[in-house]
């Protein structure tokens, strides 16, 4: 359990990690003053600004199709980090492959095949799954890399792209243009449907145990979690990274997390930065409070001081402490709850 509170939001002390017990609300607010503007998105500026979803009236002409579109932008894997996550910082960590088996597969799904990165122990089966969410900028060399952390700690770990149909965001190299072409027209039932089928094929691979799903995801994957655990309460465990809570519904994205928090039932621990210029601390306040509602024994750590993308080892946004202890959390909240 997480006993010491904040408001509504709740806290852990650790000797990993100095918190300061305050949310620097002044501060929060300086930062959700700022905009993107223009027809470009900063990129070095991602997580330090408001996501602007709709884009211009040039942006916003593009793929209009939902779960029944059967052309597939993407049938591979990027190769390296994404154009518009560059300049990769050098703290960025590489994690090896020995003793794993690791690489892309490709995934059976309602309307063709998807790729996917799996990455799992070199000897046994019946591996607990994990499922990994992305972040905006599709299954690039981070993510598969989280995959390979994961697959050393004993997961069959999966992270297939959820973008395949909309357009390959490694080419991207505006956020901006990220956001408006691809990440707002991708329709939350057919990313529902596709963690489905990466479900089934884990178990059909017979190395995964499908009795044991747990998902992990960061920024749009984040939200993804929270709502992916509401979809399908088979779900063992979930964490989420500082995923969206609201803001995001649409004719094709038919909840927000804040929505379902009452109704939720598998145990999600969310992971969120007091600096977060896109998610405002009261509706993180609302989401906890939701959650105390519901059956599911969901908890919020709120991380001060720090920033949205505070995990990304290659972003300017990362940092190292709250990381490393971020992961402690969410290795003890999995084998908290039989993950």
């Amino acid at each position: 359990m997480l006993p010491e509170t904040l408001s509504s939001v709740k806290l852990r002390q650790d000797p990993g990690f100095m918190f300061d017990n305050r949310l620097n609300r002044f501060k929060l607010r300086t930062y959700l003053a700022y905009t993107s503007g223009g027809h470009l998105m900063n990129n070095e500026l991602f997580g330090l600004r408001p996501l602007d979803f709709s884009g211009n009236e040039t942006v916003t002409e593009a793929v209009t199709e939902g779960l029944d579109r059967r052309r597939f932008i993407m049938t591979s894997l990027a190769m390296g980090f994404a154009m518009a996550s560059q300049p990769i910082h050098a703290q960025a960590i590489s994690t090896d492959m020995h003793g794993l088996v690791a690489g892309e597969v490709s995934i059976p799904v309602s309307d063709g095949m998807i790729p996917a990165y799996r990455a799992m122990p070199e000897t046994g089966k019946d591996f607990p799954v994990m499922l990994v969410i992305q972040e905006i900028f599709g299954v690039h060399e981070h993510i598969k890399d989280v995959c390979r952390r994961y697959a050393k700690l004993g997961y069959l770990a999966i992270a297939p792209e959820l973008f395949a149909r909309q357009g390959d965001v490694s080419k991207m190299t505006d956020i901006g243009e990220i956001l408006s072409k691809v990440v707002s027209k991708v329709p939350d039932e057919q990313v529902f449907s596709d963690l489905d089928a990466t479900v089934t094929y884990a178990g059909r691979t017979g190395k995964g145990d499908i009795s044991r799903i747990g998902l992990v995801g960061y920024c749009w994957g984040g939200r993804t979690v929270w709502l992916y655990a509401d979809h399908n309460p088979s779900i063992k465990v979930g964490v989420a990274y500082y995923g969206l809570l609201n803001g995001m519904k649409s004719e094709i994205k038919a909840n927000d997390p804040i929505d379902i928090a009452t109704n939720l039932k598998v145990p999600v621990l969310g992971l969120y930065a007091s600096l977060d210029a896109y998610i405002k601390t009261d509706i993180v306040e609302k989401m906890q409070a939701g959650l105390e509602s519901s059956t599911s024994g969901s908890e919020i750590v709120v991380f001060p001081n720090v920033n949205h993308g505070f995990n990304a080892d290659y972003r300017p946004t990362y940092n190292k402490t709250a990381a490393e202890y971020a992961w402690k959390l969410s290795s003890e909240w999995f084998k908290d709850h039989g993950l």
